[in-house]
C-alpha cells in the first residue's frame, strides 16, 4: 500500500504494530501464498487477508494453510454486486436482450437468504 514491495520492510511494520498492541495485522496486497506464508510466520497475533485484489485473492483453505487467521472481504462484494448491474444495464442498452435474467436469484430465494443462514 505505501507503494514499497519490500516484504522485510513490510515484516518490520507489522512486527511495529504487533509490539504496539495490535490486535490483528493486515498488509493488503501481498503477491503469493508464500509471502502470506512468511508474513503469518513472522508475527504472533492473528494476521488477516484482504481478499479482492485480482490475482491475488486464494480459496479459504489455502489461506488458513498459510497461516492466516481472518479473511477481510472489504468492498469485494459491494464490486461484485455493482459489477453485475453494469454488466446487466450494458446488455440491455447494447444487445436489447435481458439474459441476465437467468442467473439472478428468484425474489423467493433472496428473500430466504436474506432471513436466514446460508444453504
Amino acid at each position: 500500500m505505501r507503494g514499497n514491495p519490500d516484504l522485510d520492510d513490510t515484516i518490520k511494520r507489522l512486527q511495529a504494530f504487533e509490539a504496539a498492541g495490535a490486535d490483528v495485522l493486515m498488509a493488503p496486497g501481498l503477491p503469493d501464498l508464500a509471502t502470506v506464508r512468511t508474513v503469518c510466520a513472522a508475527l504472533s497475533r492473528p494476521f488477516s487477508f484482504m481478499a479482492g485484489i485480482k490475482g491475488r485473492s486464494f480459496s479459504t483453505a489455502e489461506l488458513a494453510h498459510a497461516g492466516v487467521k481472518r479473511i477481510s472481504l472489504a468492498t469485494s462484494l459491494y464490486r461484485a454486486a455493482m459489477s453485475g448491474l453494469v454488466n446487466a444495464a450494458r446488455e440491455v442498452k447494447e444487445q436489447g436482450t435481458f439474459g441476465y435474467v437467468e442467473a439472478t436469484m428468484a425474489t423467493p430465494e433472496f428473500d430466504s437468504f436474506m432471513r436466514g443462514p446460508l444453504p
